[in-house]
């Protein structure tokens, strides 16, 4: 089921504790671009049926990734698309956006997600796998 557009913001809003609902609307933007990047297939298609009709157009028409970058290159990479971020406050960015898009997403089409991505992503959803604990 599609999560509606004003839930979802006011979730990342909540969770990344922004100011706005544009904050988290932007956060979301740029978070979702580089996550499409990432990912191919039915995967994809699947999450972003589960997305808000403008975040689902924003996964399906990402920005273009030469190679997948691991969980540390992808928070550098989202700093560097929000003006004014650091590696620090990306990281709370994608976490408040990744943890609402695993919330739509569910348990299933959430492993289905991770089998794409490098190792380590699962932390960045918001879902470390067991024995990821320092």
């Amino acid at each position: 089921m599609t999560i509606r557009w004003e839930a979802f913001l006011e979730q990342v809003q909540e969770r990344g504790e922004y100011d706005t609902p544009e904050q988290a609307e932007r956060s979301a933007r740029v978070v979702l671009a580089l996550l499409g990047a990432h990912l191919v297939g039915e995967v994809r298609v699947q999450l972003a049926a589960r997305l808000p009709e403008t975040l689902a157009l924003v996964l399906l028409n990402p920005l273009q990734a030469a190679e997948p970058l691991s969980p540390e290159r992808f928070v550098r990479a989202t700093a560097a698309w929000i003006e004014g971020a650091t590696e620090r406050t990306a990281l709370w960015d994608i976490g408040a956006v990744l943890s609402t898009v695993a919330d739509a997403a569910g348990d299933q089409l959430m492993e289905r997600v991770l089998l794409q991505l490098p190792p380590g992503y699962d932390v960045l959803f918001g879902r470390p796998s067991p024995g990821d604990r320092p």
